[in-house]
């Protein structure tokens, strides 16, 4: 868009707005002193002026409408106030993207404002920066002009927006422009290069990757014998809770500027009266950008995402968070739940030497999993059985299942309107083993079966000796698996396939005889859980040999050029639909998939009871004191029931009217015109 119109605009200087921005009339009139700043009063040769870009402030509009629109406010004042002006200083400051002003006949003969392409759409403005910097010119930014501009309001617009940039970063790292910087200008330039381009996404990346080492590690600790007491005796940090994190001190700058700007009172009631809730909002987009970097990396592909911009007011559906957070936030967390479940089985088997609590990994992997319904807006009764009934539809339902509806199941994936847990699984699933480049998947493959040969030397034999068990526990399970396809995809066998697991360690000493519980049972659950996490990352790794293989075949065929449609695609597909549920994909997400249901089932009756007892309170905190105000008896966002269902239920049913499922279950006793009648 900006290319196009950059066509049709005159003058000599240039500014790009989208509809989200505005200008107060004030901050016009000092637009003609502004731009003095490109080329001053007494100089008239055009060839040398002092800048190509020109930044300024912006103010985010959007903080006033709720807890979420003054977070992301927060951080785009601090990146768009506070960053750019030491940006400036150094001199490395680069394009960010509107409301810059620009020399209009520069860009034009020179590239145009951004760098449009299909692969790196997502961070194109910033193109532009590079071509400043190596033309050895200059992009400043002014505190004199403040323009208005508005940000996503709701949780999951926000998390959208968090993905789109961190996303297009990799492509920004993975650019010709990025690799020709860093190759002409020096080792010190390259570091303030580094902050002023993908620092801050690289450093959420780095700190994601370093909570999961940090439990590893202290697993490895526990199985050496080595408690925070051995550890204290060898002088070693770790022997010691670490709690002032990074995130604390990264507060000072903000405060010191608040304090400058607006006074001690107002930076102290800001700072620290948003304290809690940005602790919990920018844990969870932290973890957000550091999955959507990882898969930026692993599928090369920079993928777009459509925030929207919806009101504040907005309710957030239980499914509609599942789906968009349940490969970046749910599944970490319970992967992180089970590192920090392993540690302290193994250190309350040993007492004397105490154990660490992790209070920050405790924290980060609770606020994955509640902070999407914390942020979610009224929290009504009605609201959360009309969720709690949708989202159970969701993980229960067989959409998707079919072999003929594969077509569909891609096509719903790509779209984002998955029907089903099944479909949403499987979508993904055929996503990853169709799009990703086949060396990126051998090389995750290779560290893989690297990890699980450290795993083999480095675990005791005691707990090796339990993985028979899970291995006739599987068996098992293909078994019942077996009879799901042949029974014409039964639900009710895929039950009962992960019902045999948890028989499985009653059934133990048919195994192993008496070690399953000698001394007793709960002295060897640690080495059960062990032994099973490893088995299931054993059965994951046999997972993706077997698609890896499938995929190579396909690429070796003759019959690989065939269109899309033809039935090479359609064999790798049945291929990942077989292996999703053989390798108990499917299985393992739909106890998840409940587990994250009955934690946002607490979580909103927890703030259904506080808007209830003390005033809606939690609307207020999330909102504003005027929505705070609504009665609970008002109705909003509910699905009722059309005036036809109405009549009908007022009068009779229809003869040719066949009752839907979801609302036979929900007449009861209640009126017609309550919000029992839910679609």
């Amino acid at each position: 868009n900006q290319l196009n119109g950059l066509r049709f605009a005159s003058g000599h200087y240039v500014q790009a707005l989208d509809c989200n921005m505005g200008a107060f009339i004030g901050e016009c009139f000092k637009m003609p002193y502004v731009l003095r700043m490109f080329m001053p009063v007494d100089k008239e040769d055009r060839s040398a002026p002092r800048c190509r870009y020109l930044g300024f402030r912006e103010y985010i509009y959007t903080g006033r409408e709720g807890t979420v629109g003054k977070c992301h406010a927060a951080a785009e004042w601090t990146f768009g106030t506070i960053y750019q002006r030491f940006l400036t200083g150094l001199g490395i400051r680069m394009h960010y993207g509107h409301p810059d002003f620009l020399d209009g006949f520069w860009a034009r003969n020179r590239g145009g404002m951004s760098k449009s392409s299909p692969v790196v759409n997502l961070s194109e403005d910033i193109f532009a920066g590079f071509n400043v910097r190596m033309r050895e010119e200059r992009s400043p930014h002014i505190d004199a002009l403040e323009f208005e501009k508005g940000r996503e309001a709701t949780f999951n617009a926000a998390s959208n927006f968090f993905s789109k940039i961190s996303g297009g970063s990799i492509s920004v790292i993975r650019s010709r422009d990025n690799h020709l910087l860093c190759e002409r200008i020096g080792v010190l330039h390259s570091l303030s290069f580094y902050f002023t381009s993908v620092a801050f996404y690289t450093s959420n990346l780095m700190v994601d990757i370093s909570i999961y080492l940090y439990v590893f590690l202290f697993v490895l600790f526990q199985l050496a014998g080595l408690g925070p007491g051995e550890l204290a005796a060898l002088g070693s940090t770790f022997s010691t809770e670490w709690i002032i994190s990074m995130g604390i001190v990264t507060l000072v700058p903000q405060v010191c500027e608040m304090v400058l700007e607006y006074g001690a009172v107002h930076a102290v009631k800001e700072v620290f009266g948003g304290l809690l809730s940005a602790t919990f909002f920018f844990i969870f987009q932290n973890k957000n950008i550091a999955s959507s970097m990882k898969e930026g990396a692993k599928t090369g592909i920079a993928r777009y995402f459509f925030t929207g911009r919806p009101p504040a007011n907005q309710h957030q559906t239980w499914k509609d968070i599942y789906v968009t957070y349940w490969k970046s936030h749910y599944r970490p967390a319970f992967t992180l739940m089970l590192g920090y479940l392993i540690y302290s089985c193994l250190a309350a088997q040993e007492s004397g030497r105490g154990r660490l609590p992790m209070v920050l990994v405790v924290v980060s992997m609770i606020a994955w999993v509640i902070t999407p319904i914390i942020f979610s807006p009224f929290p009504r009764w009605v609201l959360i059985r009309q969720d709690l009934q949708e989202f159970s539809h969701f993980i229960t339902g067989g959409a998707g299942a079919g072999e003929d509806e594969l077509a569909e199941v891609v096509e719903r994936g790509q779209k984002g309107t998955v029907r089903s847990l099944f479909e949403n699984g499987l979508a993904a699933e055929i996503r990853c083993w169709t799009e990703s480049p086949v060396l990126a998947l051998l090389f995750g493959i290779v560290l893989k079966v690297l990890a699980a040969g450290f795993a083999v030397v480095a675990l005791p034999a005691e707990i090796l000796d339990f993985l028979p068990i899970f291995l006739v526990a599987l068996s098992f399970s293909w078994v019942v698996v077996l009879g799901y396809f042949y029974a014409g995809l039964n639900n009710v066998f895929l039950v009962l396939s992960f019902i045999v697991w948890p028989a499985a360690v009653p059934c133990a000493h048919f195994i192993v005889g008496t070690r399953w519980n000698h001394p007793n049972a709960l002295a060897r659950m640690p080495e059960y859980l062990i032994s099973m996490c490893f088995f299931f990352f054993l059965l994951g790794l046999a997972k993706e040999i077997v698609l890896f293989l499938c995929r190579v075949i396909r690429l070796l065929s003759p019959c690989t050029g065939r269109s899309k449609g033809g039935s090479e695609v359609g064999h790798m597909h049945e291929c990942v639909r077989v292996c999703f549920v053989y390798f108990l994909v499917h299985q393992v997400q739909f106890v998840e998939a409940y587990i994250v249901l009955l934690a946002n089932l607490v979580t909103a009756c927890l703030l259904a009871v506080v808007d209830k007892v003390m005033c809606n309170a939690h609307t207020w905190f999330l909102l504003n004191s005027e929505l705070a105000r609504t009665p609970h008896g008002d109705r909003y966002m509910e699905r009722n029931g059309t005036l036809w269902e109405m009549d009908t239920a007022s009068f009779g049913m229809d003869f040719f009217y066949e009752p839907d499922s979801e609302m036979e279950g929900s007449q009861g006793d209640e009126p017609p015109n309550s919000a029992a009648w839910a679609r």
